[in-house]
């Protein structure tokens, strides 16, 4: 298959998938993002900068119970409204309410998330970016928003846009920040070694796959070859699309034994791609023989 083709495909696939997976929290005490990336379900871990995760406890977001001024009460059951709110019209509506009322509350940045990932489900990728980086701009650092904006940017970006080039260096450098931020992040107090480990594993999956689409949509297919290695290397669930494009890499640069067995991986799973990958698989396998000695 032919760059340009599998660049179009990429577009229609990752634009349905986004539409019907968001991203789970795995860095929030609130955890309540919709849903998780493809292939990547995994347990949050609870920002340490957030209140604490004491479930039914005076420190849980959830809890109003009658501690505090009447404000502080009515701020703390306008979040759990919007944390508990599922659809994602609603969701938007409770956020822009409670920023509304409560500019300087400390679940300023939890809203901001939730925000983004309901505006993600709605496929409306400029408030998406917005909220996002609103959140960063109160946590510099947070893998959460900079791994689902590295990750989304170059799966449903438009490349006619005349600031394409700008959103895609944005995705390079919010992935990469994501894994820097991985590396120096600090276990919670209530997770274990190995919730924590399968965690931060999960989410730099998220932050290669991110930067190989990055590398693919500028056509720098070694660069994008070795992401998507990471991201679908010992991972026990990858990303259809990320197998696809690493095959689809490894062709354009001669290596049609190794990109068989990547779309063949992608044949395995059920999805929009599969039949796709079963025949790109076929075509380069006989690619493969064909250039023996």
């Amino acid at each position: 298959m032919s760059s340009s083709l599998a660049k179009e495909a990429l577009g229609v696939v990752c634009v349905a998938a986004t539409a019907i997976l968001a991203f789970g929290s795995m860095f929030r005490a609130s955890g309540q993002m919709p849903g998780n990336p493809p292939g990547q379900v995994g347990q949050g871990i609870p920002n340490q900068t957030q209140m604490g995760n004491v479930s039914g406890g005076l420190t849980d977001p959830l809890y109003v119970g009658t501690v505090g001024s009447r404000e502080e009460r009515e701020q703390k059951a306008a979040y759990a409204a919007f944390l508990k709110e599922t659809d994602s019209a609603k969701k938007i509506q409770l956020g822009n309410e409670f920023l509304r009322k409560y500019p300087k509350s400390q679940y300023v940045d939890p809203v901001d998330l939730g925000m983004m990932n309901a505006y993600r489900a709605q496929q409306d990728w400029p408030s998406a970016y917005r909220f996002g980086d609103a959140a960063l701009a109160l946590q510099p650092d947070d893998v959460d928003v900079l791994a689902t904006v590295g990750w989304t940017i170059p799966h449903v970006i438009n490349p006619s846009e005349p600031d394409a080039d700008q959103q895609l260096a944005k995705a390079e450098t919010y992935a990469k920040r994501a894994i820097e931020a991985l590396a120096k992040l600090s276990k919670p107090r209530d997770l274990t070694d190995a919730q924590f480990a399968d965690a931060k594993t999960k989410r730099g999956f998220q932050a290669h796959s991110a930067l190989g689409l990055v590398y693919f949509r500028r056509d720098h297919y070694d660069d994008s070859a070795k992401e998507l290695a990471q991201a679908t290397k010992d991972n026990p669930t990858p990303d259809p699309t990320d197998l696809f494009i690493l095959g689809v890499d490894l062709q354009n640069v001669k290596r049609d034994g190794e990109a068989a067995d990547a779309f063949r991986a992608c044949g395995q799973i059920a999805g929009a791609l599969q039949e796709q990958c079963k025949q790109s698989a076929d075509a380069a396998k006989a690619r493969a023989e064909q250039s023996k000695p």
